[in-house]
């Protein structure tokens, strides 16, 4: 088998970590979910030596994330967890948890369920990165995230790029507060959570 390779992981993997380098700069336990094909934990992690980056995905992506973590041999880089947001959860719980790439990629009660469970499985100081297209006012913030979710809807009717303010309002009901939402390129966000106060 060869390594999996994403060309979009390879082009945005510089801009996500400046926004992780700023925002995971006092973590050190990182739970990743939907890690992909492995390139992104790799990068993530050698760049950040002081960070345990728990890759995580459905049982059919391990493979591919455990040819790139084997050979890049990282100290911080342990075995890759299944995980099925629908499915059973880590005992651990992270103080920082990162996902690219997903949201759009899952259904709506399948957004829902990962939002609900993040309590589970974080500390009370955690903070919560996740980077991907984003609709605003029910709006596309582009032609080319028009186009993407047309194509993501004609392969599953379950996909599409979620809104803002639905997403929002999911952290808050489980007690993340918003600290930034950081323009990305290619019109995608980085949206970003320190854990607080849930709400009643």
């Amino acid at each position: 088998m060869e390594k999996p390779n994403s060309p979009s992981c390879e082009r945005n993997r510089e801009p996500i970590l400046a926004v992780l380098r700023e925002h995971f700069a006092g973590q050190r336990d990182a739970l990743e979910i939907g890690s992909g094909t492995g390139q992104h934990a790799v990068h993530f992690a050698a760049a950040m030596p002081w960070l345990n980056w728990q890759c995580s995905d459905r049982v059919e992506n391990l493979p591919g994330i455990h040819l790139w973590l084997d050979e890049a041999a990282l100290p911080n880089t342990p075995a890759p967890l299944t995980l099925d947001v629908a499915g059973a959860w880590p005992a651990h719980r992270y103080d920082a948890v990162f996902s690219a790439n997903t949201l759009h990629i899952m259904g709506w009660p399948e957004v829902e369920t990962l939002f609900a469970r993040l309590a589970d499985v974080t500390s009370d100081d955690a903070v919560l990165v996740i980077y991907g297209p984003f609709n605003y006012g029910g709006r596309y913030s582009s032609d080319s995230n028009a186009a993407f979710d047309q194509w993501l809807k004609n392969r599953g009717a379950h996909m599409a790029i979620r809104d803002a303010e639905a997403v929002q309002a999911l952290a808050a009901r489980a007690g993340f507060q918003a600290v930034a939402d950081i323009a990305m390129p290619a019109n995608n966000r980085c949206l970003v959570w320190r854990r607080g106060q849930v709400l009643p």
